[in-house]
Parts: C-alpha cells; sequence; structure tokens
C-alpha cells in the first residue's frame, strides 16, 4: 500500500464513490454526514481546502483522509486555534475497515501535521457514532468539544490528539 497526495490524474468521481461506499454504513444508521452523499464538486471543493491523501493499492485509491493544516481549519473555537491541524472526508473501502489500512493512513496525517507545526490534531464526528469515537479514544483522542453543522442531522463532538514531536 502507498500513501500518497490526490493528484489531478486520479477521479474525483472514483474519491467521491469511494467516500458514498465507506459512510454508507452510518447513513444507514441515520446519519447524514455530508461524505455519505456529497456530490463530486463539493469533493473537489472540500480536498482544496487542505492536503487530501490517498492509500492505493494495485493502482486503485482504498481510503483517504483530508487534512487541513493549523490556520486552515475552522468553524469551532478548537479548530481556530492555530496551533490545530484537523482531518476530514476519512474514509476507507468497507471491506477492508478493521484491517489496518485506516490506522496506517492516520499515524501518516498524525506525522504530516507535526511537520506543518502542529501541537494536535482535531476530527468531528456524529456524538451518536459511538464505534468512532471508541476508535478515535483508542488513538489517543480526547472530546474537546461539541458542534452543530449546517447539512447534518446530528450533533458532532469534537475530538482531539495531542502531538509528541
Amino acid at each position: 500500500m502507498e500513501i500518497r497526495l490526490y493528484s489531478d490524474n486520479d477521479s474525483i468521481t472514483c474519491l467521491t464513490n469511494l467516500l458514498h461506499r465507506s459512510y454508507q454504513s452510518l447513513a444507514k444508521l441515520g446519519f447524514e454526514y455530508w461524505a455519505s452523499h456529497q456530490s463530486s464538486g463539493i469533493t473537489a471543493k472540500r480536498i482544496s481546502e487542505g492536503e487530501c491523501y490517498v492509500a492505493v493499492q494495485n493502482d486503485v485509491i482504498i481510503a483517504t483522509i483530508l487534512l487541513k493544516p493549523p490556520c486552515n481549519s475552522s468553524g469551532h473555537p478548537h479548530y481556530d486555534r492555530g496551533d490545530v491541524a484537523s482531518i476530514h472526508q476519512f474514509a476507507v473501502e468497507p471491506d477492508l475497515q478493521k484491517s489496518g489500512v485506516g490506522s496506517r493512513l492516520l499515524e501518516f496525517v498524525e506525522s504530516r501535521a507535526i511537520k506543518l507545526g502542529a501541537n494536535e490534531l482535531a476530527c468531528d464526528t456524529a456524538e451518536g457514532a459511538s464505534h468512532l469515537i471508541d476508535m478515535y479514544k483508542r488513538r489517543g483522542y480526547r472530546k474537546v468539544g461539541k458542534a452543530s453543522w449546517d447539512g447534518t442531522n446530528y450533533d458532532s463532538f469534537i475530538l482531539s490528539k495531542l502531538l509528541h514531536r
């Protein structure tokens, strides 16, 4: 598996379809995450706001994550801090979830966030998505706030991890 930046040679449609497949189980639970139904245009707009990384295996994108560097994260007081980077649109091909692909991608962006000067890496997820909250907690993330985003039908917990240099 190779982790690299998303490039113009990659298909935005394929990336969007990966997001839809990955978030489908959350949609079935009733959570309207943007990534479960957003258009390719929205995917392109969102990835333009940071560094979009993809995990590639046999020339196929199997996972993705968007890293917003410090000073480019916004929308919540914790995200607004100048030493906090954030992650978004984290998705792994459903058949590969719980195989370690997501952990490797998270480790990669945690390391990258340190290089960008971040002291913390934050994310948000639906407060009812206990399996995701537990996964982040196992990785050292803690709850630092709550938010309600336009276009979703749930409140989110803001989770953040102290990064060690």
